[in-house]
């Protein structure tokens, strides 16, 4: 979708193919203020997910899967164990050098939408391009590319009050899109939606997969687990089973 420049190469994932990411005995607690645990979120996680799966990560409330997708989407640390996305170790980078990293590496996708409210949806779409130095004339290139991606060519110039709740979703994910990550995580991306719409957000989402992106999208319908060739289960901050299409 776009030309990386040599600092982009250097500082995102290693090239679509083999493992996108890969948890070893990944724990998560979070401690009272006098230093005592709180709660275990994780467990001890063992994890790989391979370029181009469609993954679904299911659970009650409490199972650890809200934890486990912000360790995936590097928006939080483990307390032990290690991760590796795209054949780089997390736990290797400072805060900064993370941020970088997950903006041109992870295209998340929130519940919400998550878009600014004052701007039009092509200067959402923008956004992560901008906060990685890219030029003004590119970023505008490719977030009309990624809003055509998604079906929102005849909305540009729109606000995200103007649209439609499944058409905030697409300009969403065309956000997520625009930087040319490996991998799209995404968070309930249709709890928002009536079950029309929230069907045409997982169509889209086929057809992404279908051209080789790696999809992990948490859920709590079963009906939106069947779509993907992957379930993951958790249950008290440990996978209780991984099952795949047959």
């Amino acid at each position: 979708m776009s030309v990386m420049t040599s600092q982009d190469a250097t500082e995102r994932a290693s090239p679509r193919e083999g493992e996108v990411a890969c948890l070893r005995d990944v724990r998560k607690v979070y401690y009272k203020p006098d230093g005592s645990v709180m709660v275990e979120a994780l467990r001890g996680i063992d994890l790989t997910i391979r370029h181009g799966e469609y993954v679904a990560i299911m659970g009650a409330s409490g199972s650890g899967k809200s934890t486990l997708l912000n360790i995936l989407g590097c928006l939080d640390r483990p307390t032990s164990g290690q991760y590796l996305l795209g054949g780089r170790d997390i736990d290797s980078m400072d805060d900064e050098a993370l941020s970088r990293f997950r903006g041109r590496t992870i295209g998340f996708i929130f519940q919400a939408f998550n878009l600014i409210p004052q701007l039009t949806i092509e200067d959402n779409v923008e956004v992560p391009l901008f906060y990685q130095g890219v030029p003004k004339h590119e970023r505008r290139e490719r977030a009309m590319r990624a809003l055509a991606m998604v079906g929102l060519e005849d909305r540009i110039g729109h606000r995200p009050s103007e649209l439609s709740g499944g058409q905030q979703q697409r300009a969403a994910i065309a956000r997520a899109l625009v930087a040319d990550p490996i991998v799209l995580m995404a968070d309930e991306p249709t709890g928002n939606l009536d079950s029309k719409t929230g069907t045409a957000i997982l169509e889209l989402f086929e057809r992404l997969h279908d051209q080789g992106m790696t999809i992990i999208m948490i859920t709590h319908d079963d009906s939106v687990a069947d779509r993907c060739e992957r379930v993951v289960r958790l249950r008290d901050g440990v996978i209780e089973s991984d099952t795949r299409e047959s």
